[in-house]
């Protein structure tokens, strides 16, 4: 059974948390707490997030420096940001929040199934990257164990196309329900899986006896 994906919420007002996890809970996910950036940052170290909804304004190291030290890790850089923010103070407070690397910039109050539904895009696309690296792992653990043989038997070979082509049929599903509605954060990130299910499938097929 997949391990639930893991969302980092962050804000310094308890009842802010307490109104995200409300309004998240139906998603089914593992939701973690996090007061302030610093808290954030130390969550990061241990633990694999499918998204981040950080608070703007917090005291001390406020929602744009936490973002640009997630940004700066290597482990963490490529985990979507979103803020949320009770203040606007226009096209370039926003387009700050963009270059700290959110993929997303909400004004509160925000719509509960506008932003429940924004997460639970970024949570499948997790998913079924997660999906791609158990598959990208047991090739790689098979083709060790055939001691690099250029061609593995059929019925692993069948079994590996089998499962790969799931997971590609579930990316073609999210693909098709985001359908040219995506934000660009969400369509990238979309691409990026898509590539790798690609050069996946390229390998795989490579495998196949007779393959050049």
């Amino acid at each position: 059974m997949m391990q639930k994906a893991k969302i980092l919420l962050v804000d310094d007002r308890p009842e802010n948390l307490l109104a995200l996890e409300a309004i998240l809970s139906a998603l089914d996910q593992t939701l973690v707490r996090a007061a302030s950036g610093e808290e954030a940052l130390k969550a990061l170290l241990t633990d694999d997030f499918a998204v981040i909804l950080l608070d703007v304004q917090m005291p001390g190291m406020d929602g744009f420096e936490t973002a640009a030290h997630i940004k700066r890790r290597e482990r963490t850089r490529d985990i979507p940001i979103i803020f949320l923010t009770a203040i606007n103070h226009g096209p370039h407070h926003t387009f700050r929040g963009y270059a700290a690397g959110a993929v997303d910039y909400i004004s509160k109050p925000f719509d509960p199934w506008v932003l429940r539904a924004k997460v639970s895009v970024f949570v499948d696309l997790y998913v079924k990257n997660c999906q791609l690296k158990e598959q990208a792992a047991l090739l790689r653990l098979q083709l060790e164990a055939g001691g690099g043989e250029p061609a593995l038997g059929g019925a692993l070979l069948g079994e590996l196309s089998a499962r790969l082509a799931a997971v590609e049929e579930q990316a073609e599903a999210l693909g098709k329900q985001l359908d040219g509605n995506a934000d660009a954060g969400v369509a990238a990130t979309a691409a990026h899986l898509e590539r790798k299910l690609a050069g996946l499938r390229r390998a795989l097929d490579a495998l196949r006896p007779g393959s050049p």
